[in-house]
C-alpha cells in the first residue's frame, strides 16, 4: 500500500483542525534566537526544546523492494524552561514479496537541555539523549534490543553577513550529531544530520519586502540531509541516508510541510519517497496551561 494506507478522513480532519487553530503571530515561544525562527523539520531533530506535537507520514521504497509507510508521532514537554522530555513512536506498514508486516515500532524516550541561546548571533545549541526501548514494539517491525543515542543539536542563522551579502542572511543551518549504541552487541553507528534553510519571512521582514503575500510570506525552504555511518562490522564505513528537499509553512500555532526523499545510494532506498508533516506548537496554543514548563 502507498501513502494513503492510513485513514484519509482522519488525516484530512487533522489538517483542518490544525488550520482552524492557527492565529496571527505576535510573541512566539518556540524555536527563536533573536530574529531567527527555526522550524521543526521532517527527519532532523530540533535544536531546541519546547512543548510540541507532530505527526509525520513517511512513505518510501526500502532496499530489497519493500514498500514502507510510517505514521510517526512525536511529543515533547518542557519540565524546566530549557529542559524537557521527548517521546516518539511510529506505526509501520511494510509490503514485500514475502508478505505484509504491520505494527508499532519500539517506543523512544529522550531528554534535551537547551544550554545555549544567542539572540545576537541567531544560534541555539542543546544536549540530549534518546533511548529506543527494545521489545516495546511489534516483532515484525522492531528490534528486541535497545539503542542509546546521545547527541548535540545546533541551529545557526547568519546575521553577520555584510550588506553586500544581505540576501544570504535568511539562510540558516540546523543539525545533530552523535553515536548510537545498541545494547545487544550490534554494530555502533554515527548519526550526522543537518538541514539548509531559507526563510521567506526573514527575507521580507528584515532584508527587503519583495511583495509576497499570504501564504507565501510564511514559507521556509528546507533541504534535509539525514545521514548515518556504520562504525563497525559489515556496515563499517557504510553511509546511508536521504536528501529531502521540501517546504514548510507556519503560523503562530501550526506548521505544515511536505518534502521528497532521494536516497543517497542503493543501501538507503530505491525510488523517491514522500514526507508529510503536521506540527502543533502547544506552547503557543496553550501557553498558560499544558503548553508551559512544569517548573519555572
Amino acid at each position: 500500500m502507498g501513502l494513503f494506507f492510513f485513514p484519509r478522513k482522519a488525516v484530512l480532519l487533522l489538517l483542518c483542525a490544525a488550520l482552524a487553530l492557527s492565529v496571527p503571530a505576535h510573541s512566539w515561544a518556540h524555536g527563536f534566537a533573536g530574529k531567527r525562527f527555526f522550524p521543526t523539520t521532517f527527519q532532523v531533530d530540533d535544536p531546541f526544546i519546547s512543548d510540541e506535537f507532530s505527526i509525520l507520514i513517511n512513505s518510501m521504497k526500502q532496499p530489497g523492494s519493500q514498500d514502507s509507510t510510517e505514521l510517526n508521532i512525536d511529543y515533547s514537554k518542557r519540565i524546566l524552561p530549557r529542559f524537557g522530555l521527548e517521546f516518539h513512536d511510529a506505526y509501520q506498514h511494510v509490503t514485500s514479496s514475502g508478505g505484509d508486516a504491520n505494527g508499532w515500532e519500539n517506543l523512544d524516550v529522550g531528554a534535551k537541555w537547551q544550554f545555549f541561546t544567542s539572540a545576537e548571533h541567531e544560534a541555539i545549541a542543546s544536549l540530549g539523549t534518546d533511548v529506543e526501548i527494545g521489545g516495546t514494539g511489534a516483532r515484525q517491525v522492531s528490534d528486541s534490543f535497545s539503542t542509546v543515542s546521545p547527541g548535540i543539536f545546533f541551529g545557526k542563522g547568519f546575521p553577520e553577513f555584510p550588506d553586500s551579502l544581505k540576501y544570504l542572511r535568511p539562510l540558516a543551518i540546523t543539525g545533530d550529531i552523535g553515536p548510537n549504541f545498541p545494547t545487544s552487541g550490534q554494530d555502533t553507528s554515527f548519526t550526522w544530520d543537518f538541514t539548509l534553510q531559507y526563510s521567506i519571512i526573514y527575507l521580507q521582514s528584515f532584508i527587503k519586502d519583495i511583495g509576497l503575500g499570504a501564504p507565501f510570506n510564511h514559507f521556509i525552504l528546507v533541504t534535509e540531509f539525514p545521514m548515518q555511518t556504520g562504525l563497525g562490522g559489515n556496515d563499517k564505513g557504510l553511509t546511508t541516508g536521504t536528501v529531502n528537499p521540501g517546504v514548510v509553512w507556519f503560523t503562530k500555532s501550526v506548521e505544515l510541510g511536505i518534502a521528497a526523499q532521494f536516497p543517497v545510494n542503493s543501501s538507503s532506498g530505491s525510488g523517491v519517497g514522500v514526507l508529510g508533516l503536521v506540527h502543533l506548537f502547544i506552547d503557543d496554543l496553550w501557553p498558560f496551561g499544558i503548553g508551559g514548563p512544569v517548573f519555572h
